[in-house]
């Protein structure tokens, strides 16, 4: 069994009320689409409440105010974290690798910002150089992500590659987003190395009742898709700025996409090293006849 949260099993529990025993046809299809969406929402509960303080502040936060802008949005990602945790809405084991995120995520930030690929205001106590730390919190909020989809989605997979070569190329894609200021950049070969290693790969996920499946190669690009949207809104509430909107916010470049599609690789590393990819198998006995097989998980120690 998954280890579920209260808020989880209420979640299914609530999907089998209103389905009953036996509900098939479009009822059944609308109850696993609506809580598909209501276990994307909860998967996103922790970036999108940090997402919502940064756009209230930009809206609403006073001019003048005594505490720095920046300095209450730390304040408020911590209290968010301490909240999560208090009330078991997040385990103490994805909290390891959240924490793993927000170190990987401020180590890139005081490079990035030290070079100029994009600045903060310069303002507040709660930082590191150039660098508020509620930015930590930004990676984390992707760890939250993928360790919480990991779970409610009872994620397996087929053809996943050996974990020791995909930590190689994680590690590649983290070197590069560094060396790429000094040496040439190996974005193009290291997507290249992406479809090689990871384009046979299926990812199988349950809803509700049924199983889905999908390339994993398209789950990393909508899931990147997904945090370029947050990235627009973030730049336009000025949580952070790139060169060229300084002078007047646009839409961030699409380009971006390839960094937020490669930052997914090193994501799922990370989880994987936490909650060991497995594939999935059909329950013995559960064959044969005309019902739809039951699916159980090939357990293996970690």
């Amino acid at each position: 069994m998954r280890d579920l949260t209260a808020v989880e099993e209420r979640i299914d529990a609530g999907a089998a009320r209103f389905l009953g025993p036996a509900a098939g046809g479009l009822r059944s299809g609308l109850v696993e689409f609506t809580v598909f969406g209501i276990k994307q929402a909860w998967a996103c509960i922790f970036g999108a409440s940090l997402l919502a303080v940064i756009l209230g502040a930009h809206l609403w936060y006073p001019a003048g105010a005594a505490l720095a802008r920046n300095d209450f949005l730390t304040i408020a990602a911590v209290v968010i974290q301490i909240l999560m945790v208090a009330t078991k809405l997040e385990t103490v084991r994805e909290l390891r690798v959240i924490v793993l995120f927000h170190l990987v995520g401020t180590v890139m930030e005081l490079f990035k910002t030290d070079v100029g690929s994009w600045s903060y205001e310069a303002e507040g106590v709660l930082r590191v150089g150039a660098v508020p730390l509620f930015s930590g919190f930004m990676y984390a909020s992707v760890g939250s992500y993928m360790v919480r989809v990991y779970r409610v989605f009872d994620l397996h997979f087929d053809r996943y590659p050996p974990r020791w070569i995909t930590a190689i190329l994680a590690a590649a894609i983290y070197v590069n987003f560094f060396s790429h200021h000094f040496i040439v950049d190996a974005r193009w070969v290291l997507l290249i190395a992406v479809g090689v290693l990871y384009g046979r790969c299926v990812m199988h996920y349950r809803v509700f009742r049924h199983r889905f499946r999908m390339p994993l190669v398209l789950a990393f690009l909508l899931v990147a898709l997904f945090i370029w949207i947050a990235e627009n809104i973030a730049t336009w509430s000025h949580a952070w700025l790139y060169p060229s909107q300084l002078d007047g916010w646009h839409i961030v470049s699409a380009e971006k996409l390839v960094s937020w599609f490669l930052l997914m690789i090193i994501s799922v590393v990370l989880v994987a090293w936490v909650y060991k990819p497995t594939p999935l198998v059909i329950a013995a006995g559960q064959g044969s006849g005309r019902a739809a097989p039951r699916w159980a998980d090939r357990r293996r120690a970690f």
